[in-house]
């Protein structure tokens, strides 16, 4: 009986340590409760309904045959479901679109190789890209004007600036801060519902966190550390972040995306060269391609099948329902 006793009591104290441990993981992932806005530029319901019409509008390219969402479509995560994205007279671009899922937690640096400091920085760079939208600022200033809704949403969302280039980036701006991964079945578990996600995505969620060593990169609730790394893709053209900070340090490092709403926006990485989860995660399992700026994070992992299929199902925890997003009625 004390046997019994003995080892019913240190199954006890075991399952205690690993749910405490477990729990300590779960507070680092739970949901933040308010969205941070610059205080240069906060919020209003307005400016962000304002952004949203110019980031459907393609009035805002030269050609009037793309738009904001032409390469950050809802529908796939806001990015493209195609490796590449197309840009002005359909050329082909050299990166995968990026997700605007969550910029409103990103910090200082945007884009794959962070060239622009903030997210109204972020918003002119496809305006005036050549091979995007083909614009500049006061050619779309000049365009907006002629535009009398415009001119009236714009008193109204910047009484005493009006319509310029600084207030088109801050309306554009405002509303890709709203665009806001939805609650998912993570989410819930995080909160305690139990049943939310199945025993092999709660195996996978601790070999993320263990084994697997995903959350030295995608951390916290939007499950990225906002910093460069080189992940060992096999691409030795692009030079990533070097191309912008010289620091061979820096040589086909890109910035960790957040890892939310993940199964909507395949295929994947900087160059969408990997299809699915699957293949994904034997990227990181085999250890990427060895070169001087290689990551110190990948080294082979030496995952089983069975690992591997747990970090998959607990990934795909991370998509919650659908957005609403409904088009907005363009000015005249």
């Amino acid at each position: 009986m004390l046997k019994w006793f003995i080892v019913c009591w240190s199954l006890f104290i075991v399952n205690t340590a690993v749910s405490e441990e477990l729990n300590g993981l779960k507070e680092i992932y739970e949901r933040p409760e308010t969205v941070p806005f610059p205080d240069n530029n906060p919020y209003s319901s307005v400016k962000a309904a304002l952004g949203k019409m110019l980031f459907f509008d393609p009035r805002v390219s030269r050609d009037q045959n793309m738009n904001c969402a032409s390469c950050h479509n809802p529908s796939f995560g806001w990015e493209t479901p195609t490796s590449k994205s197309l840009g002005a007279q359909a050329v082909q671009l050299p990166r995968h679109s990026p997700t605007t899922l969550n910029m409103a937690w990103l910090e200082d640096a945007y884009f794959w190789d962070g060239r622009a400091t903030t997210l109204e920085e972020q918003a002119k760079g496809p305006i005036e890209n050549p091979l995007e939208m083909n614009f500049t600022m006061p050619e779309l200033v000049e365009r907006l004007k002629k535009v009398e809704g415009y001119r009236y949403w714009f008193d109204k969302a910047f009484p005493s600036e009006g319509l310029n280039s600084d207030t088109i980036l801050k309306a554009i701006a405002t509303f890709e801060r709203t665009i806001i991964s939805t609650e998912s079945p993570f989410d819930k578990w995080v909160k305690g519902d139990e049943t939310a996600i199945s025993d092999q995505a709660k195996k996978g969620f601790e070999i993320y966190n263990g084994k697997a060593k995903c959350v030295a990169c995608h951390q916290g609730w939007n499950f990225t550390d906002n910093q460069f790394h080189d992940i060992g893709l096999p691409d030795e053209e692009d030079e990533g972040r070097y191309i912008i900070t010289g620091d061979s340090e820096d040589l086909h490092a890109f910035k960790t995306p957040t890892l939310r709403d993940i199964t909507q926006r395949a295929p994947f990485m900087h160059d969408g060269s990997i299809e699915d989860l699957d293949a994904v995660v034997e990227h990181y399992n085999q250890g990427g391609v060895k070169r001087d700026s290689l990551s110190p994070f990948l080294t082979p992992l030496n995952l089983t099948q069975q690992e591997k299929d747990a970090l998959v199902a607990f990934m795909k925890t991370l998509t919650g329902p659908d957005m609403i997003v409904s088009l907005p009625v363009l000015p005249n």
